[in-house]
């Protein structure tokens, strides 16, 4: 799961599609649910039953054991455009294959940051180094840095998002000192620049690492850009506010083209005019192998449908909707996998595809189980998705329920794969187990685990293998695929129902 994304600013891909061929439906599009027969029902019914009961975290860590052996094989990870990430694309290909599926590989081209320089000197009036990390795909700093004046950003619940964050006429000619937090760091670098900045300093917003920014490729940069630590940022505000405060920014970045690839499976029957959409992404960052993130959420998409493919195989038993799973490269890097693949779809194509759902960290080893706030009940972010992702929420919820597990809402933030989803007006939904936010007593007392410590401890870190997962909660949510899948399978019928969570 990548940095904090707001929808509004998702951003377009520098990407070009390849001679690979995409599995997409060709009919024509259906603009009404289909009409669902109490035998249908029946059918949904039954197959969700049977699913639940064949998938299971146990089953599913076959899938994780693999993922950590490529990833310990291939330089400690499985990132978007390494041997780890291909290795695992074949792995996922090769079941997926040989179950009986039409299986494809989306083949894209994306860019690779390389820093050249970065650094940062207070000039005056008290000189000194900082540690900076130059936004990925920064402008590039003139020779021997970008000197001057430093103006501090309206700190509020929105920090650098929005230009009346920035006093008008006050960052012409300077460099915007800027807290990290609520939109996108290309959000913060574009606002900025915007409102006349002529470089971007960000800081973070806890821990004790520079921020590590980026604007997801070349194209969308305006001004250099780096990122520095909560304390130095807040150093460097307080002698903002006493004062003329001077700075060298040199940051310069390389880009550098590279490609990769989605898989992309669906079941050979059903109609294609109702499609039931499901997706995961199977890259992990460089710093490890992404056992959680996101190995947990592409093993259990990965089991489910190993699990359909032997109920469907039966003969009479094929699903009335056509159900396509996919695992997306590049969700690391910006959403580059599940926003290139949207991007191709025609609108027939995008009609055609009744809901999605994500999959992503799903075994957190400090978990809260999420349900993503389809109808924004719980008023945080941002507001609800795509007619039907209500129903989608309720659909999980109510299976939760039935299980007695616990469950809390979360916002559709942007942050994961269903983000290109819902732009497109896709109903989604989905679950996840937390990442970098931090568990709060009553989340504690509720789901057990350790308040005042992340969801997961080691995200984004080396330590994201084997060892450090929740099984159990990695169990419900397979569970809840399946049940998903079953149901949706055969029965579209309660996505145009009223939805009351």
């Amino acid at each position: 799961m990548r940095a904090h994304f707001r929808r509004r600013a998702i951003s377009a891909l520098i990407t070009t599609a390849v001679a690979t061929p995409v599995l997409l439906a060709a009919a024509a599009p259906a603009d009404a649910r289909p009409t669902t027969s109490a035998e249908q029902r029946g059918k949904a019914e039954r197959l969700a039953k049977k699913l639940v009961k064949a998938s299971s975290g146990k089953s599913a860590y076959r899938h994780l054991e693999e993922l950590q052996e490529i990833a310990d094989e291939e330089g400690g990870n499985r990132a978007a455009g390494t041997a780890g990430h291909k290795a695992s694309t074949e792995y996922v290909y090769r079941l997926l294959k040989k179950a009986g599926y039409d299986v494809s590989y989306q083949n894209f081209d994306f860019y690779e940051s390389r820093t050249v320089r970065e650094k940062l000197s207070v000039v005056s009036p008290e000189p000194r180094e900082i540690n900076v990390a130059a936004y990925k795909f920064s402008k590039t700093s003139p020779t021997g840095g970008l000197v001057a004046p430093l103006a501090a950003a309206r700190v509020d619940a929105t920090p650098g998002c929005e230009l009346d964050d920035y006093a008008s006429g006050t960052f012409t000619g300077k460099i915007a000192l800027v807290k990290r937090g609520s939109c996108s760091f290309q959000q913060k670098e574009e606002v900025a620049a915007k409102a006349g900045a002529i470089g971007l300093i960000l800081y973070n917003h806890s821990g004790n690492e520079p921020a590590h920014g980026t604007v997801g490729a070349p194209a969308n940069a305006h001004i250099p850009a780096g990122g520095i630590s909560l304390a130095d940022g807040e150093a460097l505000a307080a002698q903002v506010a006493r004062g003329e405060t001077k700075v060298n920014l040199d940051v310069s970045t390389e880009a550098l083209k590279r490609q990769t690839r989605n898989v992309i499976a669906e079941t050979r029957g059903g109609s294609a005019d109702h499609v039931v959409s499901l997706g995961s992404h199977l890259d992990s960052v460089p710093a490890g192998p992404g056992i959680n993130d996101n190995g947990s959420g592409s093993a259990g998409l990965l089991e489910v449908a190993l699990r359909l493919a032997e109920q469907i195989r039966k003969p009479g038993q094929q699903p009335t909707n056509k159900v396509r799973f996919a695992w997306w490269s590049g969700e690391e890097l910006g959403l580059l996998g599940s926003e290139h693949y949207v991007s191709q779809l025609s609108e027939k194509q995008r009609k055609q595809i009744a809901l999605y759902l994500n999959f992503d960290m799903i075994a957190s080893p400090n978990p809260v189980e999420f349900v993503y706030d389809g109808d924004d009940s719980d008023h945080q972010g941002e507001g609800p998705g795509p007619q039907g992702s209500a129903q989608i929420e309720r659909l999980i919820n109510g299976y939760l329920d039935r299980k007695g597990a616990p469950h809390e809402g979360t916002d559709f933030d942007g942050r994961s794969d269903y983000g290109p989803f819902i732009k497109a007006g896709i109903p989604a939904g989905g679950t996840f187990t937390g990442a970098e936010g931090i568990k709060t007593k009553e989340q504690a007392a509720r789901f057990g685990g350790t308040a005042g410590t992340a969801y997961d401890p080691n995200y984004h870190g080396a330590g994201d293998n084997l060892s450090n997962l929740d099984l159990k909660v990695f169990d419900t949510n397979i569970d809840v695929i399946a049940h998903a899948v079953g149901t949706y399978a055969h029965d579209l019928s309660s996505l145009s129902q009223p939805a009351k969570n």
